[in-house]
């Protein structure tokens, strides 16, 4: 079956943007270009492009609502996974510079560092809906998956407040950050006005 053109622009938009840091971390590797503090600036990096890619996810429903385009949540879990693969490279970077893949020292920074805490918990949240992201897990679990799958809500939340909690003194950009996940939190919200006209989104994961 061809792919409509619509969903296949969305497709390669999505692709483009979660390949662009990687895309942008090859390039400042290979230019000496990372900064005086090129591990700071690889977690600070990282961190800031699986916020903005899971706020890009979380965006896709309210998108649909707004415009009737089912494509929109079509790429959802796209955008998604691969979220959850720059925290997952965020959380390696950390582990391998800061701790160097210690136990004993991750257990003793998530109990002693509030950020931490909050990001390792995010973290734990996400694991879960990563796993179970495939249609099979979605056919097996059945009205639980969609229960499962809202923990990416608090998970949102505790990414901006990690990197809240981890700026020292200028915090307006984590701010708006967590502006931004207010903001598509609230259109993401079902609305009792809103019409009852049949949702061509409604069995897409949520």
């Amino acid at each position: 079956m061809a792919v409509p053109r619509a969903l296949l622009g969305l497709r390669l938009a999505a692709w483009s943007l979660a390949l662009y840091p990687a895309a942008e971390l090859a390039w400042r590797l290979t230019h000496a270009a990372l900064g005086p503090n090129p591990v700071e600036f690889l977690e600070r990096y990282t961190g800031l492009w699986s916020l903005r890619l899971l706020l890009v996810a979380l965006a896709m429903t309210p998108l649909r609502r707004f415009t009737g385009r089912v494509e929109f949540v079509q790429i959802r879990r796209l955008l998604g996974l691969w979220a959850f693969a720059w925290i997952c490279v965020h959380f390696a970077v950390f582990l391998t510079f800061d701790l160097e893949w210690s136990p004993a020292k991750l257990v003793e920074e998530v109990a002693e560092r509030t950020y931490i805490t909050l990001g390792f918990t995010g973290w734990l949240l996400l694991l879960p809906l990563a796993i179970t992201s495939t249609r099979g897990w979605q056919r097996r679990l059945g009205r639980r998956w969609k229960s499962l799958h809202r923990l990416v809500w608090p998970a949102v939340w505790l990414g901006g407040l990690h990197f809240l909690w981890l700026v020292k003194s200028d915090h307006r950009e984590p701010l708006a950050y967590l502006a931004i996940t207010a903001l598509v939190l609230l259109l993401r919200a079902p609305w009792p006005l809103r019409g009852r006209k049949a949702d061509p989104g409604k069995r897409l994961p949520a």
